[in-house]
């Protein structure tokens, strides 16, 4: 007994240690801050909330489409012939622009509606929202995170709002015991609750991922820590989280990285499943395990922030894009991302690989049925991490998929380029993508391009919104400017010789 509590007070100790020394970083920053005239991220956060209750009335008009962005959420309204848009962000090389827009898509007439309501959300990216029809519907957002325009701070949200959409109203929800600050986590309605998976805190001086699941019950408004049995998945963000037909809950791949010395990360793609699952022994509802499962069918590549929707019965998802870095030496990363869109029969726990074609020529999936593959394997071999400031990628062993292979010798069937942490919604049979982005070089690329493709029928991509001019949209960093520059000079120089 004694020795028991010897250990437990240790271990507090070592908490207060942890805690005392990140609060001395964190004012040592602010005081680093000030001196540089960026007031501190938190007081800023507070201040747009403040800004947002501010406003008066509603504001509601058709825009042009929105601007570029990733990293924002894109489902589909619950009761109407729309789609529901929220947050986002872009960086253009220099700075970093968050969103707080909520915006409509009219899918009959092809327009768009920006809808501004008193005490909105702060901006955010990295968030979840999930629609229900209830009360008129409503939008349910949680978490996410803000970053200042230099990227040198970070702010994680644990807040909870809902938009109860009849009413044109924003409302925050404070309700104790809920999940702590986040991003890349992931959030799905099941059975009139709210399930909240994994995701990641990182402040830039320490980093965080998570496995844990909380509950918000959308009749009751209380928050629940469930306790769950079983071998559950490695702390995670970016993964995909599907609810099944049968009530159960999906979640396959995903990210997360540990400290292995100072200053050296390493990262782990992981492309592993789980289930969780109701306990059948438990009649109160209130008891779940988690269940490792082997997908089948075709043979999908690791990758990190590849996007996914449900179809509205739950028993098909679509994904589309993901990034897999691969090193070449020392110093240059290869940045392979993936076009690919792929299914998920939560069914069959079986993928396959949508091949569009063109006119009437019947639908095509690629699916090696016969060919069982386990994908719970990690990708655990010798990683570097290549940091976008919000979400961590990793490098490691190539690996090419069949359904690139499958797009390379059908290139006259058009698919949408490569991406990541694009907008995926289904409405009525029909796929919607938009934006996203990809590199080009040291370039990072945001997108703002919009398709459709008839998920059915599945025929060729249609082309909504054509994004032009993307190159223009990155302005560079001042180390970009000085080595272009120099090669400038250089080159100069060389012909002067």
């Amino acid at each position: 007994m004694g020795k028991k509590a010897k250990d437990k007070k240790k271990g507090k100790g070592a908490e207060k240690t942890a805690l005392k020394t990140e609060k001395k970083l964190s004012n040592k920053m602010k005081k680093a801050l000030k001196l540089t005239g960026e007031d501190d991220i938190e007081n800023v956060v507070a201040q747009i909330e403040k800004e947002e209750m501010k406003r008066q009335k509603v504001i509601e008009k058709t825009i042009d489409p929105p601007t570029r962005r990733l990293n924002f959420t894109l489902i589909a309204h619950p009761d109407k012939d729309q789609l529901c848009m929220f947050g986002g962000e872009f960086f253009d090389g220099q700075k970093t622009i968050l969103y707080n827009d909520l915006i409509f898509y009219n899918i009959a007439n092809n327009s768009w509606n920006i809808v501004k309501v008193p005490g909105a959300p702060p901006s955010r990216c990295g968030h979840q929202m999930v629609a229900t029809s209830a009360n008129g519907g409503q939008l349910w957002v949680f978490g996410g995170e803000f970053t200042s325009l230099s990227q040198s701070q970070f702010y994680h949200y644990q807040d909870l709002w809902v938009y109860y959409i009849a009413e044109k109203k924003w409302e925050k929800i404070t309700a104790a015991n809920g999940p702590s600050a986040r991003s890349g986590h992931r959030m799905v309605l099941q059975k009139k609750k709210l399930f909240v998976f994994g995701g990641f805190h990182d402040n830039l001086r320490s980093f965080k991922y998570f496995n844990d699941v909380f509950t918000f019950d959308l009749e009751k408004y209380e928050w629940k820590k469930l306790e769950v049995s079983g071998l559950a998945p490695s702390p995670r963000s970016g993964c995909v989280m599907l609810p099944t037909q049968d009530g159960r809950i999906l979640i396959y791949g995903g990210y997360s990285k540990e400290n292995i010395k100072k200053d050296v990360d390493k990262g782990i793609v992981h492309s592993d499943a789980f289930l969780l699952q109701p306990d059948k022994n438990d009649s109160t509802g209130e008891k779940w395990k988690w269940v490792h499962k082997k997908l089948s069918g075709n043979y999908i590549s690791p990758r990190c922030s590849m996007s996914a929707t449900m179809t509205s019965s739950n028993s098909t998802a679509y994904c589309y894009g993901g990034v897999f870095d691969v090193e070449d030496d020392e110093e240059d990363l290869d940045s392979k991302f993936f076009n690919d869109c792929c299914l998920l029969d939560t069914d069959k726990m079986q993928w396959k690989i949508m091949q569009p074609t063109r006119g009437k020529t019947k639908p095509k999936f690629e699916d090696n049925i016969d060919e069982h593959v386990d994908m719970t394997s990690e990708i655990t071999a010798s990683q570097k991490v290549s940091n976008d400031g919000v979400f961590t990628v990793t490098v490691g062993p190539a690996v090419q998929s069949s359904a690139t292979k499958v797009q390379d010798e059908k290139v006259s069937i058009f698919q949408p380029c490569p991406r990541i942490n694009c907008g995926l919604a289904i409405k009525k049979g029909i796929l919607y993508l938009y934006g996203g982005m990809f590199e080009q070089g040291e370039k990072q690329i945001t997108l703002n391009d919009f398709y459709s493709i008839d998920i059915k029928k599945c025929n060729e991509w249609k082309t909504i919104i054509e994004d032009k001019n993307s190159e223009l949209s990155w302005v560079g960093s001042d180390s970009e400017e000085e080595e272009s520059s120099s090669e400038s000079e250089n080159s100069e120089s060389e012909e002067e010789d």
